[in-house]
C-alpha cells in the first residue's frame, strides 16, 4: 500500500474500491465518502473499525463493524458509536481490547464445559427412550461430575487473563470444543452399558463405573481447554481431580458410589484406557471439519 491520496479525486465507487486497498492516508474526505470507504473495506473481506468525534463521522460509525467515539466529541457521534472513550484517551484501547478478548475466550472455555454434559444427556436420553433402557446414572452422581469438571473449573478459569486473538464464530467454537468430549462420553458410557448387560453386571455397578468414566473424560477436557498450562491452571486441574477422588471415597453414600464387582472393574479399566484415544481422534476430526 502507498502513502496518501486526495479524496476529491475519487469520483466513482470503483475508484474508491481501488483506493482503499492501495492507500493508507486520505485527505479532504466527505462524510459520504467515509461511509463508502467502510463499505468498500467490508466488501473486501476486512473487519472495519471506525473512530470519530464529529457529526461528519456518524454515517461511517453506523456502518463499521466496531465504532469508537470520544466522549469529548459530539453527542450524535457518541450515540452512534458502539464504544465511547469516557476519558477521550486512545491509550486505553489496548486494555479495552484485552478485556474483550478475555471475556470472549473465557466464555468459550466455560461454555464448552457446560455444553459437554448437555449434549451427552440429550443423546443418552434419546438412546434410553429408543432402546427402552434405564438411564444409567443417578442425579447425585451427575451433580458430583458437574461440580468438579464443569462448575469449579469454569468459575476459576473465567478469571484468567487471555489475550489470544478471537477467531471463528462464538457458538461454532464452543461446539467444536464440546462435541468430541460429549461423543466420547456417549461412546464409553454406551459401551459400558452394553457390555455390562452382556456380562451380567448390576445396574448400580454400571452407574458407578459410568460416573468414573465420565469423570475421567471430564478431567481430560478440562486439561485440554486449559492449555497452555501454567501453575495456576495446573493447580485448578489437580484440585478438581483430588476433589473428585476424595468425594468418591469419603462421601460415597452421598453420591451413590458403590463398590464394583471384578467384572465391572475390568470393563471400567478397559474403557478408561479407550477414552483417551477416542477423545484425541474425535478432536482431530472436528478440528479438520
Amino acid at each position: 500500500m502507498r502513502g496518501y491520496i486526495d479524496a476529491t479525486t475519487l469520483n466513482t465507487d470503483s475508484a474508491i474500491k481501488d483506493a482503499v486497498t492501495r492507500y493508507t492516508v486520505f485527505g479532504r474526505v466527505t462524510p459520504e465518502q467515509k461511509r463508502k470507504f467502510v463499505r468498500a473495506l467490508k466488501k473486501a473481506g476486512k473487519t472495519v473499525a471506525m473512530t470519530g468525534d464529529g457529526v461528519n463521522d456518524v454515517l461511517a460509525l453506523k456502518d463499521a463493524d466496531c465504532s469508537v467515539a470520544m466522549a469529548s466529541g459530539s453527542d450524535v457521534a457518541a450515540q452512534a458509536a458502539q464504544l465511547v472513550l469516557l476519558e477521550s484517551d486512545f491509550s486505553k484501547m489496548p486494555d479495552v481490547v484485552a478485556e474483550g478478548r478475555k471475556v470472549v475466550n473465557n466464555l468459550e472455555r466455560s461454555g464448552s464445559l457446560f455444553i459437554v454434559k448437555n449434549i451427552f444427556s440429550i443423546i443418552l436420553a434419546i438412546m434410553s427412550i429408543c432402546f427402552g433402557m434405564k438411564y444409567p446414572m443417578e442425579p447425585s452422581q451427575i451433580s458430583l461430575i458437574s461440580v468438579f469438571t464443569i462448575g469449579l473449573p469454569a468459575f476459576f478459569l473465567s478469571f484468567m487473563p487471555n489475550k489470544d486473538l478471537i477467531r471463528g464464530r462464538f457458538i461454532t467454537n464452543i461446539l467444536l470444543k464440546a462435541l468430541p468430549a460429549a461423543l466420547t462420553d456417549v461412546i464409553i458410557v454406551g459401551a459400558m452399558i452394553y457390555f455390562g448387560n452382556i456380562f451380567s453386571v448390576g445396574p448400580t455397578d454400571i452407574a458407578t463405573a459410568s460416573t468414573i468414566l465420565m469423570s475421567i473424560v471430564g478431567m481430560m477436557i478440562v486439561y485440554q481447554i486449559s492449555k497452555p498450562l501454567d501453575v495456576y491452571k495446573l493447580g485448578i486441574w489437580i484440585f478438581c481431580g483430588v476433589g473428585l477422588v476424595c468425594c468418591m471415597i469419603f462421601f460415597s453414600d452421598l453420591f451413590a458410589i458403590t463398590s464394583m464387582s471384578n467384572r465391572c472393574i475390568i470393563l471400567c479399566v478397559n474403557f478408561s484406557i479407550i477414552a483417551e484415544p477416542c477423545l484425541r481422534y474425535l478432536t482431530l476430526i472436528f478440528r479438520k471439519a
